[in-house]
C-alpha cells in the first residue's frame, strides 16, 4: 500500500500540471481570437470604426443608413485586453465606447459615412457628449487603413473650418476591436422605452429623420 501511493503521486503530479497548461493555452488563444478587430461578413465588404458617446446612441443612429449591413458596439482605442464595461467605466482603459460598421461601398461610402459622423455629434466637447462624461466618451476615428486615415484627417479640417473652433475628434489606427457584452447590442431596439433611449437617443433620430446629412439615403 505505501508503495501504491508513492507510484500515484507523481503521476497525480504529471496530469495536473498537463491540464494547467492545456487551460492556460485555450485562455491564451481565446484572448488571440477576441483581439482581432471584428471582419467584413462578405466580399466587399468594407468596415469602419468610430466613437462618439454613448454606443447605445451610435448605433441607433448609425442603423438608419442605406448601404449598412451591420453594426456593433464594443471597446477600441486603449491598452487593457478583454475589458468588460465595468473596467471602462473606470476611466482607466483608454478604451472609448464605439460602433464598428459594415456597409456596402457601393451603396454609402467611408466619406459620406463621415459626413453621418460629424452631423450626429457635437465633436467639440472634450471627452464628454450630452450628458455622458468621461474619456470613453470621446470623440474617435479608428481607421483600418491608410485611405480611411487620409479621408479622416481631411474632414476634420473641414468641419472645424465650418464650426470656427477646435475639433477634439482623435483620429488614430485601430488596433483591436473588443465586442461590448450582448445586453448593449442593439440596445435601443430592446429598450425603446428605458429613460435614457427616451431622452437622449430618440431625439436625435426624429432629428436625423427630419434633417438627414446631404446625399446620403435613410433606409425606407
Amino acid at each position: 500500500m505505501f508503495t501504491s501511493t508513492l507510484v500515484r503521486r507523481p503521476l497525480c503530479v504529471g496530469l495536473l500540471s498537463a491540464c494547467a497548461a492545456l487551460l492556460l493555452f485555450i485562455s491564451a488563444a481565446s484572448a488571440e481570437e477576441k483581439v482581432a478587430p471584428v471582419p467584413a461578413s462578405a466580399p466587399g465588404l468594407q468596415t469602419a470604426t468610430f466613437g462618439m458617446g454613448c454606443f447605445w446612441c451610435a448605433q441607433a443612429l448609425f442603423e438608419k443608413f442605406g448601404g449598412i449591413t451591420q453594426t456593433v458596439v464594443g471597446y477600441a482605442g486603449g491598452h487593457t485586453v478583454n475589458p468588460t464595461y465595468e473596467d471602462v467605466c473606470t476611466d482607466q482603459t483608454g478604451h472609448a465606447e464605439t460602433v464598428q460598421i459594415t456597409f456596402d461601398p457601393q451603396k454609402i461610402t467611408y466619406q459620406q459615412l463621415l459626413e453621418v459622423f460629424w452631423d450626429v455629434h457635437d465633436p467639440t466637447t472634450l471627452n464628454a457628449q450630452g450628458p455622458d462624461e468621461g474619456t470613453q466618451y470621446r470623440s474617435i476615428i479608428l481607421y483600418s487603413n491608410p485611405e480611411q486615415q487620409r479621408l479622416a484627417e481631411a474632414s476634420k479640417k473641414e468641419e472645424a473650418a465650418k464650426l470656427g473652433k477646435p475639433v477634439t475628434t482623435e483620429i488614430v489606427p485601430l488596433t483591436a476591436f473588443y465586442r461590448a457584452e450582448e445586453y448593449h447590442q442593439d440596445y435601443f431596439k430592446k429598450n425603446p422605452h428605458a429613460p435614457y433611449c427616451l431622452f437622449e437617443i430618440s431625439p436625435k433620430l426624429l432629428k436625423l429623420e427630419l434633417n438627414p446629412p446631404k446625399d446620403v439615403k435613410l433606409k425606407k
